[in-house]
């Protein structure tokens, strides 16, 4: 799949996720098999670059190329100087959200809200696409709420806007992550468009991303919380795709480098402090899909204020795991 002059090395792409997808994880999902990760969303807002967690979210020291950068607003100008500054910071695709459910986002008519708004979709995108020389993408939802499914229309606004390739997550805003997703939206939009589709929602086996590639004919997969604790899914999804086969799964002492070789880089990335708050979740993420029998022992970890009392809690649960060879969920 090629995005503008990016040909990625395969068609499954790590969705953006705010306090997920930072540069540690971005780099770990590359690493197992990820053919593009892309950015938490960074607010279009200039006065919030001075911010200590924007700084953060704009550091793609050795990021993997191509440095997809999404980015999230509803004034088009501003917008478009945002897209400009994050060029000019390393970002050499821009994705731009109007995909996002959350309240704090919506509230201020942001993420999957512009979708009521197909006049000012269609300004923004038309402001940020020629603001920049590089591919700029778009990420949204089937629409608004059941009654107002637009997601053909907006996509034939952003292919008309020059977007050069769209995510849509199978669900409206209003069914936020509830429910199932469904996947007859996304198969219309692909026979609407000639740009790129990706499919994203409740994918998170390979199964299920070889059923949804068959029925809606995306060209990708945009794949989110199915990576959250298990990176390697990446992998498993590209091997079942190529060869019809499961890989079998990761060995417990490759997990434990994974994880340990992750928290490692939180540390080092945020700072001990906050390095070890973010770890938490990923943790508990992690071992839900090793043993959820364990996860009251991780959530007792969460006490822990130092990275090497994180690390050590690593090394213990997982030598007892190995020991006993406890079986995995």
């Amino acid at each position: 799949m090629k995005i503008g002059p990016y040909t990625l090395s395969n068609t499954l792409v790590l969705a953006p996720m705010a306090g997920i997808t930072d540069r540690p994880f971005r780099q770990l999902c590359r690493e197992l098999g990820a053919g593009l990760a892309v950015s938490e969303m960074t607010a279009s807002n200039p006065a919030l670059r001075k911010n200590r967690r924007t700084q953060l979210k704009l550091d793609h020291r050795g990021e993997n190329e191509p440095c997809s950068v999404q980015i999230v607003g509803t004034d088009p100008q501003q917008m478009a100087e945002a897209a400009q500054f994050n060029q000019q910071n390393g970002a050499q695709i821009i994705d731009i959200n109007m995909g996002c459910p959350a309240k704090k986002v919506c509230s201020v008519a942001a993420g999957s809200a512009l979708l009521r708004d197909e006049a000012l979709v269609d300004k923004i995108l038309q402001a940020v696409v020629s603001a920049v020389d590089i591919p700029v993408t778009l990420k949204i939802r089937t629409g608004w709420d059941a009654a107002s499914r637009n997601a053909v229309t907006i996509a034939k606004i952003a292919e008309q806007a020059g977007i050069q390739a769209l995510a849509i997550h199978g669900r409206t805003r209003a069914c936020k992550y509830n429910g199932e997703a469904e996947f007859d939206t996304i198969k219309l939009v692909k026979q609407s468009i000639t740009i790129p589709v990706l499919a994203n929602g409740d994918i998170s086996t390979p199964e299920k991303a070889r059923e949804v590639l068959k029925y809606t004919a995306a060209d990708g997969l945009l794949i989110g919380r199915g990576a959250q604790g298990r990176p390697w899914i990446f992998k498993e999804i590209s091997h079942f795709l190529e060869t019809g086969e499961r890989l079998p799964p990761p060995p417990l002492a490759d997990i434990k480098n994974i994880i340990t070789r992750h928290i490692i880089q939180l540390h080092e990335f945020y700072g001990d402090i906050m390095g070890v708050r973010i770890a938490r979740k990923h943790l508990a993420w992690y071992f839900s899909h090793i043993d959820k029998s364990l996860l009251p022992r991780v959530k007792e970890s969460f006490s822990l204020q130092l990275p090497e009392q994180q690390l050590d809690f690593i090394d213990n649960i997982f030598n007892d795991l190995i020991q006993t060879k406890q079986p995995r969920a």
